[in-house]
């Protein structure tokens, strides 16, 4: 397959073939020509790395997860402590999120939205610059 087909097959931009290429995540064959020539297995490791991007595991995680996934020998623990290492950092981030939200959405209420120059939103913020 051509990178144009893999692509369309794995769901994967072929420009984001091209860097897991440059970064060694892959590595298809290269015909006389210098085109690329993916393999089945090429195809399965693009859209594994796609559906573990897609969980917004990370370039290094991928790497990691790629490797056990072609080790027989692997042990499951490995998997699920990279899995939740990244289910902790999502659930910081989902609490990061609701105290921002929470934040802001007092700060929208304070605001009277009128034609008065005085803003709550704009005090909070210059203090906070402080």
């Amino acid at each position: 397959m051509n990178i144009g087909e893999v692509a369309k097959a794995a769901g994967v931009p072929a420009k984001t073939i091209r860097y897991y290429e440059d970064i060694g995540l892959i590595r298809p064959q290269r015909g006389e020509n210098g085109y690329r020539s993916f393999r089945q297995s090429d195809l399965h490791k693009l859209a594994f790395l796609g559906r573990a991007r897609a969980l917004g595991f990370s370039i290094a995680d991928c790497r990691v997860l790629l490797e056990l996934y072609e080790d027989e020998r692997r042990s499951s623990s490995e998997v699920k402590n990279i899995a939740q290492k990244h289910l902790d950092e999502i659930d910081r981030k989902i609490a990061d999120l609701s105290d921002m939200r929470a934040t802001l959405s007092e700060l929208v209420r304070s605001c009277a939205g009128d034609n008065r120059p005085d803003c709550p939103i704009l005090s909070s913020l210059a203090q906070e610059a402080e």
